[in-house]
């Protein structure tokens, strides 16, 4: 694994700045990848790891560039809690772990350095000092992945009897006799519009 600095350049480039979620986000992959035994994500381990994230904030982009997880490989999963969280599955053992930030850490940064002005530029100083204890909850989880879920998973491509539209992965939904895409079927985030 590279060095802390290493990581937070790397996310910074691929994030477009740095901030105090992207130093959260980059320490709790390195501890979730450390936990499980996993020190090349990029490399000979890359095929191993599955990771869920649990906000669509910036520390998602910086668990992305330590572990090499995209949602394009099928690797990162987003689950919308709305948490600075993260699992670990190491799909090889079955083993995965919960990394969650503290809530405490945003007091523990102030108590730690009242000289810093600015919230942000005093979190980010801070959270690369706070151990990991201090910084992070960890739960040793059981995550069961049904083979849609893994990496490289070619399923059967079903088509919605409503729409026309290609399901992929199991996504459909079986009604009445009838596969339907989620958005027929009532389960839409979208509302069409007339033009």
């Amino acid at each position: 694994m590279k060095s802390l600095d290493e990581y937070l350049h790397d996310a910074e480039i691929a994030h477009g700045h740095l901030c105090a979620g992207q130093v959260l986000g980059v320490r709790l992959a390195m501890l979730g990848l450390r936990t499980l035994g996993i020190d090349d994500p990029h490399g000979k381990d890359r095929k191993r790891l599955v990771t869920f994230v649990e906000i669509d904030r910036c520390a998602t982009d910086a668990v992305a560039v330590v572990t090499g997880c995209r949602l394009g490989k099928r690797a990162l999963k987003f689950r919308d809690w709305g948490k600075v969280a993260a699992t670990f599955v190491d799909v090889t053992s079955g083993k995965a772990i919960r990394i969650a930030a503290k809530e405490s850490s945003r007091s523990l940064a102030q108590q730690m350095h009242p000289e810093v002005a600015d919230k942000n530029q005093q979190q980010m100083l801070a959270y690369r000092e706070i151990p990991d204890d201090d910084l992070f909850t960890t739960q040793r989880v059981q995550v069961d992945l049904p083979a849609e879920e893994f990496p490289g998973y070619r399923g059967e491509r079903v088509v919605c009897e409503i729409c026309g539209e290609g399901v992929s992965f199991r996504r459909e939904v079986r009604r009445d006799g009838k596969i339907l895409c989620r958005a027929c079927a009532g389960q839409s985030y979208y509302t069409l519009v007339n033009q």
